[in-house]
């Protein structure tokens, strides 16, 4: 269940994300209201998955994903460019993310 929370905080942060571009500075009633509801369940379903998985822990899968979607929404939806050094910055906090939970004792 843990990780579904996780999960969820995810997908709703990346909604949030999406929806802030889409609100134009909060100029846009609706892609503004979603951007705010999105970041409170956001919030609330990490402090779930908090309850058992370690801070540091789910914040790196939390950033770590949410930035890859993120970036991926951006070039998808809004036809945003992505060059070398972010593809590998990103690919750089993945791997940052995937050794943490792997070989890290902190994560168990």
């Amino acid at each position: 269940m843990k990780y579904l929370f996780l999960a969820l905080a995810i997908a709703l942060e990346v909604t949030g994300s999406s929806f802030l571009k889409a609100s134009e500075q909060f100029t846009k009633w609706l892609p503004s209201l979603i951007t705010v509801i999105a970041f409170l369940g956001c919030f609330y379903f990490l402090s779930l998955a908090l309850k058992s998985i370690p801070l540091g822990t789910a914040y790196a899968i939390w950033a770590g994903l949410g930035i890859v979607l993120t970036t991926l929404i951006s070039v998808v939806v809004f036809k945003q460019k992505i060059d070398f050094p972010a593809i590998a910055g990103i690919t750089l906090i993945v791997a940052g993310v995937v050794v943490m939970n792997v070989f890290s004792k902190v994560t168990h």
